[in-house]
């Protein structure tokens, strides 16, 4: 069994827990912040079999999109850095962690 961990950007968290039912996973979502691009995301945790991993990494493929984002800087104390000027910045659809588990008990 594996427990695979999905940062999504807030903007396809509904499409994506949508398709994840549909296929029938289970899904707990938890709302989390990131540090560096801080537009929202949530977190989702679904417990699933080895041999269904690569049906729901498919799944999160088709579902989320890539997007440029315009982020400002880090703040720095250099003067004339250009650290604080504005940056277009790609984000991922999704950053995915698939995580072995030995141990799965509902109680």
């Amino acid at each position: 069994m594996k427990l695979v961990i999905v940062i999504v950007s807030n903007r396809d968290v509904e499409k994506l827990l949508n398709a994840i039912a549909i296929n029938g996973y289970s899904v707990t979502n938890i709302s989390t912040s990131g540090q560096f691009l801080v537009d929202g995301q949530t977190t989702l945790l679904i417990g699933c079999d080895n041999d269904k991993v690569k049906k729901l990494y498919d799944i999160i493929r088709k579902t989320v999109s890539k997007r440029e984002i315009e982020t400002t800087g880090v703040i720095s104390t250099v003067s004339g850095s250009l650290l604080n000027q504005a940056v277009d910045v790609e984000k991922n659809g999704a950053v995915v962690f698939t995580i072995d588990v030995s141990d799965f008990r509902k109680l």
